[in-house]
């Protein structure tokens, strides 16, 4: 699937619901049914500045695609990740560059996150775009 696909189902999903805490609720936990980052890569380069709480993001390439693992010791900021992971794991590297961030936007996420935590969510994509970015400059 591509960014745009991910990113329109995701969009779908949230639409879902009625209100704010059963949007929550789902984020929490797709958290929980996030692919755990190895102990060996929750290490101080891989964590996320600039987030509240501690995020750990891990990438590595295969076949040509980036595929990112990550953890948090936060469950909403654990849920924020899962959803970045979900879209731009397993892309390649010039599309994540590319990549729209609309559908946050679309889901309402950024407007409900306190000051810290919507840093943290622009924290977490400049990360990964910065992933992309390094990936792209070894081609």
């Amino acid at each position: 699937m591509t960014i745009k696909q991910i990113q329109d189902e995701i969009v779908d999903e949230f639409s879902m619901f009625d209100d704010w805490d059963e949007r929550f609720q789902y984020t929490i936990d797709l958290g929980k049914s996030l692919a755990l980052i190895e102990d060996k890569y929750k290490t101080d380069d891989n964590t996320i500045k600039g987030c509240q709480s501690k995020v750990w993001l891990h990438s590595e390439e295969k076949d040509g695609k980036i595929v990112f693992t990550a953890d948090s010791d936060a469950i909403i900021t654990k849920g924020i990740i899962a959803i970045l992971i979900r879209v731009f794991s397993n892309q390649k590297a010039n599309d994540i560059l590319e990549a729209d961030t609309a559908f946050i936007d679309k889901i309402g996420l950024k407007e409900q996150l306190s000051p810290t935590r919507a840093n943290g969510l622009v924290s977490m994509i400049k990360q990964i775009k910065m992933y992309a970015l390094a990936y792209n400059s070894k081609k």
